[in-house]
C-alpha cells in the first residue's frame, strides 16, 4: 500500500512545513507495517545513490532520497558494468542483461592515420571473473536502479524520492537535510551522493573544494550501429559484437563501444579541453559537430567518417574534471559517496563502478540491527574500508588518460586486474568482522584464527558471556591413598616449585568423573570427563608466596570442543578418552576407552543418599582452594624439538570462579572402587604412556565414594599464570 504523503515525510521526523514539497512517489494510501531500522537521508538519485537506497533498504532501512532533478530529460550514454561493479548489481537482484546490456567481447586499438596496433579477444580473460563484463547504457541501468530502490517489489520498505528538491544545506551534527524550499527533515545519517558539484562535500571538508579541469574535455552521443554497417566506409567497425575500438593520437583519442544488445554504438572523443567549448558544470552541454570533426582533422578518413555520424542536435561535449584528495568523506553523521568524494575521469570506465562500491560497503557496515550509538563510527569505517580503493583507481584513470608520446605503449592490464579481481561486498564484510573484533580485545582466538574468534565455555562469537548457572553437574569421585613419591613424580619434570604439605610417604588423589548438561555453548547438551585430582599440594613461587590446591595432571575429555577451548585458553592438561556412565538406582560405573579398548572401570556401589549441606560440589571432590595444573606449548618445527613456546604454571581459584556450583543431591557409596588396565601400545598407541602411568599407582586404600548432582558449573575463566 501507499502512504499519505504526511506519513511518507513523518518517516524522516520533518520539522517544517511539508506541504509543498514535490515529486514524491507513492503518495496515496495507508502504510501499516511499523518502520525499522534506521532513518537514512541520501543527497543525490544517481548510480551511487540509488544503489545504496537499494542497499540500505533491503537491510530493513527506511530511506528518503532528494534529488534536484525531475528525471525529465534524461540523456543517452553507455556505461561500463566492469565485474567488480557487476557482481554488487547481482547481489542487489539486478541483471543488467534484462534492459539490455551487452558483453565486452573485443578490444582493438589504432594510431590516429589508422594502423591496427593491438587486437584483443578478451574470452580467456573474461573466464579469470566471476561475473560479466557489461556495457549498459546508462539511462536503462539508472531506470532499473531507480525501480529496485522505489518500488514496493523487494525486500524491506521502498525508498521515498522526492523530486525537483534542490538541498540547501546539511548539518551533520543533526542529520537534518534543508531544502531549498525551507523544508528540513532529520535522520540518522545522511549520505552524500550528489555529484562532482557536492553541497555535502563543502560541509564534510569545511572548506570549498572544487573540481578542476584536468586538462581534458570530450565529446559524447549515440548513433546507432546500423548506421555504421550500412556505410561500407565503416562497416569494418562493426563486424564483431561486443567491440571496443580506440583511435590515440599523442594528445586526443576517440573510443566508441556498443551497448544496448550491440544495436548502439556509444562515443567518447577526449581531446585538449582548450580546443572545445565544453562546460564544467554540466556534461549536456549542446556541442558543435564541425568543430569535433575539425579536432580530429588528419585521423583515419574512416574513423572520421564513423564520428561525423553523430546527431548535431544530440551532440554533448563536456570537461573532464578532476579533484584534490580530500581527507576524509565523513563528518559526524554525513558521509559522501561517489564523485561526491572522488569524482573519477573516464579512461578507465569505473566510475559508475567505484560509486556501486561505496554503495556496497554501506550496505554492509549498516545491517538492519545496528546500534544508532555506532553511526558515526560505521560510517569512519566505511571511509577507512573504501579511500585506499577508490583514490588508488583514480590515479589510475589518470595515468590510463595520459598523452601518449611516440613509441611509448600504456598497458593497462595490471589496472584491469587490480579494478576487476575485486568483490567489495565481501571484502567489507571481512572489514566489518575486523573493526567488530577489535573493539572487543578480549575475546578468545583459537586455532583457526582466519574464522575469527572461537565461541566456547567462557564467551560468544562476539564477546558476550556465557551463562552456566542453570547448567547441571553429576561428580562421582573415588578418593584414595597412595605414593606420594608415584604422586610426586607426576609433577612437571621441568618445575621444582611443586611440593606436599605433608611429609609423609603416602598421600590422597581423586578419580572424578563428571556428567556436564544443559551448557549454553553446546547448544543445551553436554559432554563427560575424569580426572586425576592429587590433593594437598603447594605451589612455591620465586618470591616464596605458596599456592594451595589440588593438582590436575590430566583430564579425559569425550567431546574435541572443551579439549581444545580447554587447552588453548586455559593451559589445561586435557586428552581425548570415550567416558560411558551407567547409571542406577543405587549403583554408578563408569568405562574409559579410546576407539572400543577400554582402558579404566569406576565403581560406586551400595548408594545411599547423604546430607548436602556440607557437600562443596567442587570437581575434585575436595575443598582445596584451587587446581593447580601446568600448561606446555612446543615449538613448531624440527629444528626445535625439545623446546617449549609456552612452558608455565596455572591456577583456578574456586573463590573467584563463577558461577558457584549448588548441589542438589548427594549420595555416599559403600563400596567404591576403580580398575586401570595399561593394556599395551597397539590398543593404545597415544594413550599407553599416560594409562601405564596411571596403572603403576598403588591402591593403599579406598578412602571414599560419593556423587553430587547440582546446578551451576564454573567456566574456569579465573584461571591465570603464576608467575
Amino acid at each position: 500500500m501507499k502512504q499519505p504523503l504526511e506519513q511518507i515525510l513523518s518517516m524522516a521526523q520533518p520539522n517544517g512545513d511539508h506541504s509543498q514539497a514535490n515529486g514524491v512517489d507513492g503518495v496515496n494510501g495507508i502504510h501499516e507495517e511499523k518502520p525499522t531500522g534506521l532513518k537514512i537521508l541520501i543527497v543525490g538519485a544517481g548510480i551511487g545513490g540509488l544503489t545504496a537506497a537499494i542497499a540500505l533498504r533491503r537491510n530493513g532501512h527506511e530511506v528518503l532520497i532528494f534529488e534536484q532533478s525531475q528525471f525529465a530529460s534524461e540523456l543517452g550514454a553507455a556505461v561500463h558494468l566492469a565485474p567488480n561493479a557487476n557482481g554488487i548489481l547481482r547481489r542487489l537482484g539486478i541483471y543488467a542483461e534484462d534492459f539490455g546490456s551487452n558483453p565486452m567481447q573485443f578490444m582493438s586499438e589504432y594510431t590516429a592515420e589508422g594502423k591496427k596496433t593491438r587486437h584483443m579477444d578478451l574470452a580467456e580473460l573474461n573466464k579469470l571473473w566471476q561475473h560479466p563484463w557489461l556495457l549498459a547504457h546508462r539511462v536503462h541501468l539508472h531506470n532499473a536502479l531507480k525501480k529496485a530502490a522505489t518500488e514496493s517489489e523487494g525486500e524491506g520498505n521502498p525508498a521515498r524520492l522526492l523530486t525537483s528538491s534542490r538541498v540547501l544545506s546539511v548539518d551533520p551534527a543533526t542529520a537534518t537535510v534543508t531544502l531549498e524550499n525551507g523544508n528540513t527533515f532529520q535522520g540518522d545519517f545522511i549520505l552524500g551522493a550528489d555529484g562532482v558539484h557536492s553541497v555535502t562535500r563543502k560541509v564534510v571538508a569545511g572548506r570549498d573544494i572544487n573540481p578542476y579541469g584536468s586538462g581534458k574535455s570530450a565529446f559524447r552521443f549515440l548513433i546507432n550501429r546500423q548506421l555504421a554497417q550500412e556505410d561500407p566506409v565503416t562497416a569494418k567497425f562493426v563486424q564483431r559484437p561486443g567491440e571496443l575500438i580506440i583511435w590515440y593520437a599523442e594528445d586526443r583519442r576517440v573510443v566508441v563501444y556498443p551497448t544496448t544488445n550491440n544495436q548502439l554504438l556509444n562515443f567518447v572523443c577526449i581531446h585538449p579541453e582548450s580546443e572545445s567549448e565544453a562546460g564544467s558544470d554540466s556534461w549536456n552541454k549542446r556541442a558543435n559537430l564541425d568543430q569535433m570533426l575539425k579536432i580530429y582533422e588528419g585521423f583515419d578518413p574512416a574513423m572520421m567518417a564513423l564520428i561525423s555520424k553523430a546527431d548535431r542536435e544530440s551532440l554533448k561535449a563536456w570537461k573532464l574534471l578532476d579533484m584534490e584528495v580530500i581527507d576524509s568523506w565523513v563528518k559526524g553523521k554525513l558521509a559522501l559517496l561517489g564523485d561526491a568524494a572522488h569524482p573519477f575521469t573516464p579512461h578507465q570506465g569505473q566510475g559508475a563502478g567505484q560509486a556501486i562500491e561505496d554503495a556496497a560497503t554501506l550496505g554492509v557496515v549498516f545491517p538492519g540491527d545496528v546500534k544508532k550509538e555506532e553511526i558515526t563510527a560505521r560510517l569512519e569505517l566505511y571511509h577507512q574500508i573504501r579511500k585506499d580503493r577508490a583514490h588508488r583507481i583514480q590515479e589510475y584513470s589518470r595515468i590510463a588518460g595520459s598523452d601518449r608520446k611516440e613509441g611509448t605503449k600504456n598497458d593497462i592490464t595490471q589496472y584491469t586486474i587490480y579494478n576487476f579481481s575485486h568483490d567489495e561486498w565481501d571484502n567489507s564484510t571481512q572489514e566489518l568482522r575486523k573493526w567488530t573484533w577489535a573493539r572487543n580485545p578480549s575475546l578468545y582466538w583459537r586455532m583457526p584464527i582466519a574464522f575469527g574468534p572461537m565461541p566456547g565455555p567462557r564467551q560468544s562469537h562476539f564477546g558476550q558471556l556465557r551463562h552456566a548457572e542453570d547448567s547441571t553437574f553429576t561428580t562421582a569421585s573415588i578418593k584414595f591413598k597412595t605414593s606420594r613419591t608415584m604422586l610426586q613424580n607426576l609433577f612437571p619434570h621441568t618445575s621444582s616449585s611443586y611440593r606436599f604439605k605433608s611429609p609423609g610417604t603416602f598421600a590422597y588423589a581423586s578419580f572424578s568423573q563428571t556428567t556436564l548438561g544443559t551448557m549454553e555453548w553446546l547448544g543445551g547438551s553436554g559432554y563427560n570427563h575424569l580426572g586425576l585430582y592429587i590433593h594437598g599440594v603447594e605451589y612455591v613461587k620465586k618470591d616464596g608466596t605458596v599456592i594451595s590446591g589440588t593438582y590436575m595432571p590430566l583430564l579425559f575429555e569425550s567431546l574435541t570442543d572443551p579439549i581444545v577451548s580447554g587447552r588453548e585458553e586455559l593451559g589445561m592438561p586435557k586428552l581425548y578418552s570415550s567416558i560411558d556412565v551407567y547409571r542406577r538406582a543405587s549403583s554408578y560405573r563408569v568405562n574409559t576407552g579410546w576407539q572400543g579398548a577400554i582402558w579404566g572401570n569406576f565403581v560406586l556401589e551400595g548408594l545411599t543418599e547423604a546430607d548436602q549441606s556440607a557437600e562443596s560440589g567442587k570437581i575434585s571432590g575436595e575443598d582445596d582452594d584451587g587446581i593447580l595444573v601446568y600448561r606446555y606449548i612446543p615449538k613448531v618445527g624440527r629444528e626445535n624439538k625439545g623446546q617449549a613456546e609456552a612452558e608455565y604454571p596455572v591456577f583456578v581459584p574456586y573463590a573467584e570462579d563463577f558461577p558457584t556450583p549448588k548441589p542438589t543431591k548427594v549420595w555416599k557409596a559403600s563400596k567404591p572402587s576403580f580398575k586401570i588396565d595399561s593394556l599395551d601400545v597397539d590398543a593404545l598407541p597415544t594413550l599407553h604412556h599416560i594409562i601405564s602411568r596411571l596403572a603403576e599407582l598403588p591402591v593403599y586404600e579406598v578412602v571414599s565414594g560419593k556423587v553430587v548432582e547440582g546446578l551451576g558449573v564454573p567456566d574456569v575463566a579465573a584461571a591465570r599464570r603464576i608467575e
